[in-house]
C-alpha cells in the first residue's frame, strides 16, 4: 500500500495563502479536486504527435513563423507557468509540488498557451538544502523530457529551451527574495542551483548562469542580460526582448539572412 500523503498542517499557510506581496498579481495552481473540464493530462507530451497538435493552436498566430521561434515563444508562457507555483511551494512552504509531466494537468488560455496549473495536492515536504535535490522533480520530471520533445519539433537547440527556463528561474529566485516568508536556505540552494557549472554526475548544468547582471558605464541601474537569445526576434511580430543579448545588433540584416538560407 503507498504511503499517505502528508497534508499540510494546520499552521501551514496553503500555497494560495502565499500569493501575496510579489506574487500578489499572479494566480495560483488549481489544487486537489476534480481537475476542470478544459485541463489535460500533461503527461500526453511525451507522444511528439500530442506535443505537436497542442501547439498547433498557438503556432497560427504566426503563419509561416520560424518554427524555432514560435516554439520558444510557446514555452516561454509554459516555463513561466510552472515556475511561479514551483517556486513558491520551494522557497516560502519547503514544498516539493507535484509538476512532473505524470502528475500535473495543464489549462491554455485562448490562444493556446499555458495559462495555469491543475495540481492533485500540495506537495510534499523537503528535507534537503542540496541544490539539485531541491529541484529534481521539476528539472529531471518536467523540464528535460519537455525540452527535449521542444527541440525535436522546432529544430531549436535544446540550449534554448533551457535559457528560457533559467531565466525565469533566475527572475523569480530575485522576487521571491523579498517575499516574507522566504526560507533562507532555501533561497541560497536555489541561488546555488544557478551558480554550480556542472551537475553532480559531472555532466553541464544546462542552467547554470541563464543571466548575468551588469551596471553599463556612465550608469546606475544594474541591466539584467540573458546568455542567449530565446529567437523571437525571428517572428516580424517581434523586436527584441529587454533582457536580449543581441541588443544593438542589426536584427534586420539577421533577419533577411534567416530568410535567405532558411
Amino acid at each position: 500500500m503507498p504511503l499517505a500523503l502528508r497534508q499540510p498542517s494546520l499552521f501551514e499557510p496553503s500555497l494560495a495563502a502565499c500569493y501575496t506581496g510579489p506574487l500578489a498579481n499572479f494566480s495560483p495552481p488549481l489544487v486537489g479536486g476534480m481537475p476542470p473540464l478544459e485541463a489535460f493530462k500533461a503527461a500526453r507530451w511525451r507522444d511528439i504527435n500530442w506535443l505537436k497538435q497542442d501547439l498547433a493552436r498557438f503556432s497560427s498566430q504566426y503563419p509561416n513563423g520560424d518554427s524555432r521561434a514560435v516554439v520558444s515563444l510557446w514555452s516561454k508562457w509554459h516555463f513561466n507557468a510552472l515556475t511561479v507555483p514551483t517556486l513558491t511551494a520551494n522557497l516560502l512552504l519547503n514544498r516539493d509540488l507535484p509538476i512532473g509531466l505524470d502528475n500535473v494537468q495543464v489549462i491554455f488560455n485562448k490562444n493556446g498557451a499555458t495559462a495555469r496549473l491543475w495540481l492533485p495536492h500540495e506537495g510534499s515536504p523537503l528535507t534537503t538544502d542540496d541544490p539539485f535535490e531541491r529541484f529534481t522533480t521539476l528539472i529531471e520530471q518536467h523540464w528535460a523530457p519537455l525540452i527535449e520533445q521542444l527541440a525535436a519539433i522546432s529544430g531549436a537547440a535544446q540550449r534554448v529551451f533551457w535559457s528560457n527556463a533559467g531565466g525565469y528561474l533566475d527572475y523569480y529566485v530575485h522576487a521571491l527574495a523579498e517575499h516574507p516568508l522566504v526560507n533562507e536556505a532555501a533561497l541560497e540552494a536555489a541561488k546555488a542551483l544557478l551558480e554550480t557549472r556542472t551537475l553532480p554526475n559531472g555532466k553541464r548544468n544546462p542552467l547554470f548562469q541563464p543571466v548575468r547582471y551588469f551596471t553599463p558605464k556612465g550608469s546606475e541601474e544594474v541591466k539584467r542580460v540573458r546568455k542567449l537569445c530565446c529567437l523571437r526576434y525571428l517572428l516580424d511580430e517581434f523586436d527584441v526582448c529587454g533582457t536580449c543579448p543581441l541588443e544593438g545588433c542589426d536584427l534586420q540584416a539577421r533577419k533577411r539572412t534567416k530568410q535567405v538560407t532558411g
